[in-house]
């Protein structure tokens, strides 16, 4: 073995684990109840700022960042998400799990895309509780922080393990 094959070795493979998880129903009972989901991000990778968070978000966010990937994408296909079932035969649980089974496998490979990687507005989504409006703002450089900072503001909040 040459010295070029043991410095791969040593090179840290880049891994970077999300999962989609504990889905809540928001505002049960009522008209406008939701269901949102628990995004958790662990990563070594040097694209991401805070190497661990925790977030949650709703089906209708998930909807709005992949219509953000694709514009800014190019030619680069955006994975697609679980459809938005109106109809549903079976229980809400069976929805519910398909559903964050779906929306699991869309990060996994969202995140595993170099080109949709350095969208800033993936990283504001998988590491700040920003709403939409307040994404599109700070990505527009309208916010009161930069997507640095707002990812460390969250990151060193720690509200990603309170939840």
């Amino acid at each position: 073995l040459g010295s070029g094959s043991r410095m791969l070795e040593n090179r840290e493979e880049e891994l970077t684990t999300v999962r989609v998880q504990d889905p809540r129903v928001q505002n049960e009972g009522s008209w406008n109840s939701y269901v949102d989901y628990k995004i958790f991000l662990h990563t070594n990778s040097k694209a991401f700022t805070a190497k661990t968070s925790c977030v949650r978000r709703r089906y209708r966010e998930f909807v709005w960042l992949r219509r953000q990937l694709q514009k800014n994408a190019g030619l680069v296909p955006v994975p697609e998400l679980p459809g938005k079932s109106t109809f549903f035969v079976g229980s809400t649980d069976e929805f519910v799990e398909k559903r964050r089974q779906g929306l699991q496998q869309f990060l996994e490979k969202v995140v595993q895309n170099v080109v949709l990687l350095s969208d800033s507005r993936l990283h504001l989504f998988l590491q700040s509780q920003l709403s939409v409006p307040e994404i599109e703002a700070c990505v527009q450089g309208q916010g009161s922080q930069t997507v640095t900072e707002a990812i460390l503001h969250y990151a060193m909040s720690n509200c990603g393990w309170v939840q």
